[in-house]
């Protein structure tokens, strides 16, 4: 077990990139559940923070770790500090480059239609063990969410990406956990468009000075009502962070 710092409740895991794609890693060799991975940032902590049945959903998780370095520096307020973040997207990446060398098998869930067949061409190409066996958009209803439970479950994948968004893919993963055959199952976002190539990462100035949303913003204008919640959270953080106990 991973030592955890509390932030506004969501007790996230002390871990990097590379701790993180190991401990998937060992699901993948050694469990016989399902595994759910979540990588929080500020505005996913806000949500949780006003949401004590979501909160309660992230603590679940076998791993959570610090997606944005509004979290990281969170942790440094509470007096707990996480040593560097750990986004979804490296995670993944770190994660298929040593599902790669044992030849494991990766199932896409999320997006548009047709960008997770691309998404999964592109792993394919760049991590030549993986093999992906099954796709499904993030469209679904009532009876199509049946059809894709039971394609997971057919292919039994090593990994199952979710990306639906948060808090959508959280609770999915929750509420179907116990009735997947995957060994893993990872809530991370956009990271199916970026695979693709339809939407890109922000460049290495963005991400080495930890102001990725600085970028989405000015890509996505529309992102600005959800971006006030990095002020309320680190207000928050600074009000109340220390009271919870770590």
């Amino acid at each position: 077990m991973s030592e955890k710092v509390n932030i506004l409740g969501v007790k996230v895991d002390k871990i990097n990139v590379e701790q993180a794609s190991d401990k998937i890693m060992e699901f993948v060799d050694s469990t016989n559940c399902v595994r759910s991975v979540f990588t929080p940032n500020s505005e996913i902590i806000m949500m949780a923070y006003r949401d004590p049945e979501f909160c309660k959903l992230l603590n679940s998780s076998d791993i959570l770790t610090a997606d944005g370095i509004g979290v990281v520096y969170a942790s440094k307020i509470v007096k707990n500090p996480i040593g560097e973040r750990a986004a979804g997207y490296d995670i993944a990446c770190r994660t298929l480059e040593k599902l790669s060398e044992k030849g494991g098998t990766l199932y896409l869930f999320g997006s548009k239609p047709g960008v997770a067949e691309t998404a999964g061409a592109n792993i394919m190409k760049k991590y030549p063990g993986v093999k992906v066996v099954g796709y499904s958009d993030g469209y679904f209803n009532e009876e199509k969410e049946k059809t894709i439970i039971a394609n997971i479950n057919r292919y039994a994948p090593d990994l199952l990406f979710v990306c639906l968004g948060a808090p959508k893919q959280e609770k999915w993963i929750a509420a179907h956990k116990a009735e997947l055959k995957a060994k893993v199952c990872l809530g991370i976002g956009g990271s199916i468009d970026v695979f693709a190539g339809t939407v890109k990462r922000a460049p290495e100035f963005f991400t080495k000075h930890g102001i990725e949303w600085l970028y989405r913003l000015l890509k996505q204008p529309s992102r600005f009502v959800r971006m006030l919640d990095l002020p309320r959270f680190g207000f928050k953080v600074l009000l109340k962070g220390r009271s919870f106990p770590q």
